[in-house]
């Protein structure tokens, strides 16, 4: 094996050429030791785009033995130990202080825990503030809810007491603290009605003391209305939908008893009131009389 030679004893670089002299002695007994690579530059290693297998693959030269890397490896193991002792002592004074600065952590972590406990405890404190304050905004809505809907029956009971009021003055029913000239002034409203029904033929025959089909119907059907109204309200058991029930009933009775009297008057004056009876039988049909209409009809 020919004897190799490194120039200057070391190769520079692992990307350097090595400059091998080769002996011209051929002696296959040579001892030459093999060449020693320089040692790897620690500057390689800290190369942004460093690549282990590319950087490996650059040195295809590299010859040594085993004893020469466990040498490498103890110069490079008493490197590291050399600057860690250097690190350790640049940085003693923060190393001193290090345990007392760690001492009392216990404390300051027990400090930070009980103020979170009283956060919490406070943040707990404001949602039961919250859901009292949220469960008294629904009570009170509820209130509300109930104050509007009795403002609302209550209302509607004044209207409905106003108009089962006007009925009863049509149909000259007697209304407590009701005076003679309030009479008087009712007839005159109900004369102008009848005024106003004039124009009918029907309303006009001579001898007819009867009220005019007209005059009736209109009692009827606001008889009617009142009556489905309260019994909406007396469906929401009001106690004073109960009077007013009452005061329809005699206003209903009275108009049925109108009714037959006016159908019995028609029917006996022959055949110029037929349209008379058959514009009362009409009106038994808006009061959902029916019967009482054939109870009339076989006693007129």
């Amino acid at each position: 094996m020919a004897g190799v030679r490194l120039a200057e004893g070391r190769v520079p670089a692992p990307a350097a050429a090595l400059e091998l002299a080769w002996s011209g002695d051929d002696d296959d007994d040579d001892d030459t030791p093999l060449p020693f690579p320089a040692a790897l530059p620690r500057s390689d290693f800290l190369a942004p785009d460093f690549q282990p297998v590319g950087y490996l693959s650059a040195l295809p030269h590299r010859h040594q033995t085993l004893e020469d890397l466990r040498a490498e490896l103890r110069e490079r193991s008493g490197a590291i130990s050399a600057e860690l002792v250097e690190l350790v002592n640049a940085n003693y004074t923060a190393f001193l202080s290090l345990g007392s600065e760690l001492r009392g952590g216990d404390d300051r972590v027990g400090g930070v825990r009980v103020a979170l406990l009283g956060f919490r405890r406070a943040v707990d404190d404001l949602r039961a503030a919250v859901a009292a304050r949220r469960r008294d905004a629904c009570l009170l809505n509820c209130q509300l809810a109930r104050l509007r809907a009795d403002a609302a029956r209550a209302r509607a009971l004044v209207d409905l007491a106003d108009r089962l009021a006007v009925l009863e003055d049509r149909l000259a029913l007697p209304l407590p603290g009701r005076d003679a000239g309030g009479d008087d002034d009712d007839d005159d409203d109900d004369s102008g009605g009848d005024d106003e029904d004039s124009d009918d033929p029907d309303e006009q025959l001579d001898g007819l003391l009867a009220s005019s089909p007209a005059k009736l119907a209109l009692s009827a059907k606001e008889c009617s209305l009142i009556a489905a109204a309260a019994a909406a309200l007396d469906q929401q058991q009001h106690p004073l939908a109960a009077k007013l029930q009452e005061r329809i009933t005699r206003c209903r009775n009275t108009l049925l008893l109108d009714l037959a009297n006016a159908l019995k008057e028609a029917r006996g004056a022959g055949p110029r009131g037929h349209g008379r009876v058959l514009r009362y039988l009409e009106i038994y049909r808006v009061l959902d009389a029916q019967r009482d209409a054939v109870k009339a009809l076989r006693n007129a």
